[in-house]
């Protein structure tokens, strides 16, 4: 399965009575990234929307373990504002993971939000020095709260963008294959259709 990781908005926890609050932004919309110096990537408004409502999404740490939270038990919250991706999150302050994070996230060791995604529907634009990643729509994995910005899915969003090219590629070859066998029977039409001519001998 192709899962690509984006990321390195900051996250804030607080305290909240006897417990600890998570709030950030995993994503941001209509803001380019660049992804390698390979592409350009810019996610638009609505790409969550499907995810929100149907996909099971927890809440990890680097992408990996136990979820601290999930949309699917209620105890993780996941809406689109105008910003981006939100998350919102009451922790259990007891949690073992959690009191592993918590002096991290305090001191701004562990400071940032991530996602974890496979693209639904994506467009590319050629017409710029680098080609630019439109993603409209987006399959949900996770939401982590990690050190450092994950690119760790760029080979496989390369593997999208060859893809296109290829795609491309055989597009037009069909659509120049197309317009040959058309012309072709254009012209064999206008040769059967041509009046007979007899040229008689003097």
């Amino acid at each position: 399965m192709k899962i690509e990781r984006r990321g390195g908005f900051p996250a804030e926890i607080r305290a909240d009575g006897d417990a600890l609050r998570v709030r950030g932004h995993a994503a941001v919309f209509d803001q380019e990234a660049d992804i390698g110096g390979f592409f350009r990537e810019v996610i638009r408004p609505g790409a969550f929307a499907r995810a929100i409502a149907e996909d099971d999404v927890p809440l990890l740490i680097e992408h990996e373990g136990l979820p601290l939270a999930r949309n699917r038990s209620g105890t993780l919250n996941l809406a689109e504002d105008g910003q981006g991706l939100l998350i919102e999150s009451v922790l259990v302050a007891e949690d073992p993971d959690v009191l592993r994070i918590v002096p991290k996230m305090e001191r701004g060791d562990l400071d940032k939000m991530s996602f974890a995604f496979q693209a639904i529907h994506q467009e590319w634009d050629e017409s710029g020095d680098l080609p630019l990643r439109i993603l409209h729509e987006v399959k949900l994995f996770d939401v982590s709260i990690v050190t450092m910005p994950a690119y760790d899915g760029t080979d496989i969003a390369l593997r999208s963008l060859e893809a296109m090219r290829d795609t491309t590629r055989r597009a037009n070859e069909f659509r120049a294959a197309s317009m040959r066998v058309r012309l072709a029977k254009t012209l064999d039409l206008k040769v059967r259709s041509a009046p007979l001519t007899r040229e008689y001998g003097r």
